[in-house]
């Protein structure tokens, strides 16, 4: 049996239940009611305004910072190739925006100054603006009526919203051309992320649960989320922001590449996994702090990825397919954005863990 070294074993559900006195645990499992109460408000019309004969000029993604500003890149750079315009992500207006742009609010506080003076600039130049934030307060009242409104109709704490804005730049996206590469079924996307949450629930042993599995391979260690393009790099950083906000764990994003040369040169990683079985802490003295890489890596670069670490024991490979249980729970790994918002899923989860097992 894995368990942390102090505190409330990973393995022991109902004291894991009992720790989650904030409901982190439900929190991090609502990604599929996220992304299937968009897909709903999709269904309703509330992006009709957008559905034109004409294409825009470009997608302009304005957030502040947070989940937002994770999914913000993400889609960038799993679509920036591929959709019919170009789509850029900014912490405010650009100068030249105007009616042909459609501008995106994304973010988490309808208060925000730079989120509530992008909206305004938007409407006031006549670009097609979607408001993927709380549609409340200041940002209500300089759009009201002359935006697509996606707001969040479940309350989910920030930390655990990138699904939402996931499915609200694929939604508008799609919106905008429904040929585009963005046009992925919002509903099947839910029943993933539910399956996902499912596989990882707290009634679920370490050997058997994705989420738990990671947080046990975290526990002790120095520890770095890679990514090997664009699109994992970003998912390292918000894996990186959510343990550090939710865990309260410092964990380092970079590119692989640099994870790579910080494990050749160091001269902890001398002791290996048989060394490490028989060490005894009173007669040779505690272990040097070893640093363990994980590498989140999707389907197309799983090949390169595995070749690019082979021969070091403190890199792990993590991808969607990687479950304890592959036989009773099989995994599609399906799209880019899937597996992107798949992995969210778990490494938040993992958090969630990290958390409660401290009591």
């Amino acid at each position: 049996m894995s368990a942390l070294r102090a505190g409330i074993d990973l393995d022991d559900t109902e004291g894991l239940i009992a720790a989650d006195r904030e409901g982190l645990l439900r929190a991090a499992s609502m990604a599929g009611a996220q992304v299937r109460a968009t897909a709903t408000a999709v269904a309703e019309g509330a992006l009709e305004s957008l559905r034109s004969d004409q294409r825009p000029r470009s997608v302009i993604w304005v957030s502040g910072r947070g989940a937002a500003a994770s999914a913000g890149a993400m889609l960038t750079a799993v679509l920036g190739g591929s959709a019919a315009e170009p789509i850029v992500v900014a912490a405010e207006t650009p100068p030249w925006i105007g009616p042909l742009d459609v501008l995106v609010i994304a973010g988490d506080d309808p208060a925000d100054p730079a989120l509530v003076a992008a909206a305004a600039t938007g409407v006031r130049r006549g670009s097609s603006v979607v408001i993927a934030a709380p549609h409340e307060g200041p940002l209500r009242d300089v759009t009201a009526g002359r935006a697509a409104v996606l707001a969040p109709r479940l309350w989910v704490p920030d930390d655990f919203g990138l699904c939402r804005y996931l499915a609200a730049g694929l939604a508008t996206m799609q919106a905008l051309d429904s040929r585009s590469a963005a046009a992925v079924d919002l509903m099947s996307l839910a029943d993933q992320l539910d399956a996902e949450a499912l596989r990882n629930s707290a009634g679920r042993e370490v050997f058997t649960n994705a989420a738990k599995a990671l947080a046990d391979r975290m526990t002790g260690r120095s520890v770095v989320l890679t990514g090997d393009s664009a699109a994992t790099l970003a998912l390292a950083r918000h894996g990186a922001a959510v343990l550090l906000r939710i865990a309260h764990k410092a964990v380092g994003a970079a590119g692989l590449a640099d994870a790579l040369v910080a494990l050749r040169s160091d001269n902890s990683g001398d002791v290996d996994s048989v060394q490490a079985l028989f060490h005894d802490e009173e007669l040779d003295g505690p272990l040097p702090d070893r640093l363990r890489v994980l590498a989140l890596t999707m389907a197309a670069e799983r090949q390169v990825v595995v070749a690019r670490v082979a021969g070091l024991g403190d890199v792990d490979v993590v991808g969607v397919e990687d479950v304890p249980d592959p036989i009773s729970a099989p995994v599609d790994t399906g799209r880019p954005e899937q597996q992107l918002a798949m992995l969210a899923v778990r490494v938040e989860m993992a958090a969630v863990y990290l958390r409660l097992a401290r009591g």
